[in-house]
């Protein structure tokens, strides 16, 4: 199938090369050059792990091409995916200005009927938006070109987007009852009939039902993450241990283990944005989505978890001390620093005047952008990149673990030990146990895991 994906970052640059992976033939449109000579010099804008391959191969093979031009994207597929960024705007509601430019630009050079699909993570009623636009560029034109718009929203994690895209749990489509529904619907069950030769993934509705259901399944997940954190620092406080809370309760199915992890709060560009919108959404139909304001609320307060712990352990002026962090990335197997825990975490220590020695396996050169947006020049000389996790704990008061890379569950405790100026590790996701690192001799210190001792 000719297929064109607009928008060459993460959800289109996977859909892209997956859907190649598949034997299609992908055109995939970008407006920025430099990320078009990027790809087609064989590099890619994003770390995902597997993802580079998959480009190297289809190119390779003629099944992928990137580029610039906006007409020749549109009369190449008649499946038009629409693939670019919803950023939030300034009340928290997504930002379609690039949806609805994409829409555009198919309506000024469609000619022949086309399947428009919002892949994009859009607000319930986006389609009608994309079609209207549509719509108006074809008056101005004097055409009668026929079209519909489909509703396809993606469900990949950063950090297993292949996979998720190649092994899907569930494909979500919605259509309208026309003809050119229906007439979509066919084309959109032959392009994912690969995935459903085991069993039916598909899960076909309405388009405003499709729209709807990405934004539930991010507040359900957020939700979750939420109430694990405030858990846990009740766990603090009451001497539990939320480890064993959460194994108790995830063995009920009605419950289940996903999600269930206390930390340092969520990050990404998904989960903070989509809770956002939807409550931005309910605003705008005169409800208020109670819950949702409160998970919001919580994560924002567990971004500053581990200052708090830091503070507690070490006093409220942190002049001239030193601490380590590992991993800056909101989650492992990303450089994605949007709205990273880790952020927070490093402001807070240096306007308490420490400085700090950071280590991440993958997200040091977008970490070293954002964070110089976020201190200034000047602060960030405080802050120390190294090239190994434990060169940054040479004469650390203390090391802060921000992100569950694997690499760092299984350290050389010894050598960690030796290094740091005292033994205190301060652990946002829970990686180590503590009666494990007591016997060790290493003051820890989890989330929810300060568990009493029995007199």
């Amino acid at each position: 199938m000719k297929i064109t994906i607009i928008g060459t970052g993460y959800v289109g640059l996977v859909t892209g090369a997956c859907l190649a992976e598949l034997g299609n033939d992908v055109f995939c449109l970008d407006v920025d050059q430099r990320k078009i000579d990027m790809l087609n010099e064989g590099g890619i804008p994003i770390h995902e792990p597997g993802l580079e391959e998959v480009v190297a191969r289809n190119r390779a093979a003629g099944r992928l091409r990137f580029s610039t031009d906006v007409a020749a994207s549109v009369a190449h597929g008649q499946l038009q995916f629409i693939a670019v960024g919803t950023p939030p705007d300034e009340d928290g509601s997504a930002d379609l200005q690039y949806v609805l430019a994409a829409a555009r630009n198919i309506g000024r050079h469609m000619d022949g009927f086309k399947v428009v699909v919002d892949k994009s993570t859009v607000p319930v009623g986006t389609a009608d938006r994309v079609s209207a636009a549509i719509k108006e560029e074809l008056a101005a034109r004097g055409a009668q070109t026929e079209f519909t718009v489909v509703s396809n929203p993606e469900f990949l994690k950063e950090g297993a987007a292949v996979e998720d895209f190649m092994r899907p749990d569930r494909i979500v489509i919605g259509h309208d009852s026309s003809a050119n529904g229906q007439r979509a619907r066919e084309l959109m069950k032959l392009l994912y009939a690969p995935f459903n030769r085991n069993h039916e993934r598909s899960f076909w509705m309405d388009v405003r039902s499709a729209e709807f259901t990405k934004y539930a399944a991010n507040a359900m997940l957020a939700t979750r993450i939420s109430f694990m954190n405030e858990l846990a620092n009740l766990a603090d406080k009451v001497g539990a241990d939320i480890e064993a809370v959460r194994h108790g309760i995830g063995s009920d199915p009605r419950i289940g283990h996903s999600f269930l992890y206390a930390g340092a709060g969520y990050g990404g560009s998904c989960f903070p944005k989509d809770v956002q919108a939807i409550e931005r959404t309910a605003r705008q139909y005169g409800q208020d989505l109670l819950i949702l304001s409160a998970v919001e609320a919580v994560n924002e307060r567990q971004k500053h978890v581990l200052g708090r712990k830091v503070v507690a352990r070490f006093g409220e002026d942190l002049a001239g001390k030193r601490f380590a962090v590992w991993g800056l990335a909101f989650k492992p197997n990303t450089d994605d620093m949007r709205e990273a825990p880790s952020r927070v975490l490093l402001q807070e220590l240096i306007a308490r005047g420490a400085s700090v020695a950071v280590y991440d396996p993958v997200a040091m050169p977008e970490a070293r952008r954002v964070l110089e947006l976020d201190l200034g020049a000047d602060k960030l000389s405080r802050i120390e990149f190294k090239d190994a996790p434990m060169e940054a704990l040479d004469g650390a008061e203390a090391l802060v673990i921000v992100t569950e890379w694997k690499a760092f569950r299984s350290p050389d405790f010894e050598q960690l030990k030796a290094r740091l100026k005292q033994p205190v590790v301060i652990d946002g996701r829970n990686l180590y146990e503590p009666a494990q690192m007591t016997g060790l001799g290493i003051e820890y210190h989890g989330i929810g895991r300060s568990v009493l001792t029995s007199k």
